[in-house]
């Protein structure tokens, strides 16, 4: 009987514990973010991998810039629910979007 006893106790905490955070890799191959939109949770950290021979960022205006040096890797973590859209500073033209939940 005991084992039944602690099985409520045990659930609550299992219900009560937060969701593991998660790491999104995002590859950065011939001036592209790969893949281009990712969905992510607060919490999480988005990690990207340049893989080209050039520097890149992954800037949000009025928000982050992550500095990704070439052939290294650069990441964040997600603080805040949204939309986030994101570029190279270096190269306007390379566009990466998260949506963020809750």
């Amino acid at each position: 009987m005991r084992p039944l006893a602690l099985a409520p106790a045990l659930a609550a905490a299992l219900i009560a514990s937060p969701a593991l955070a998660a790491t999104i890799e995002v590859t950065i191959d011939k001036l592209v973010f790969s893949p281009a939109s990712v969905q992510a949770k607060v919490g999480d950290t988005i990690e990207w991998t340049n893989i080209d021979i050039l520097a890149h960022t992954a800037t949000v205006k009025g928000g982050w810039d992550v500095m990704i040096p070439a052939k290294s890797k650069g990441k964040v973590t997600l603080t805040a629910a949204g939309a986030v859209d994101y570029f190279c500073r270096f190269h306007p033209n390379m566009k990466g979007h998260i949506e963020v939940a809750p």
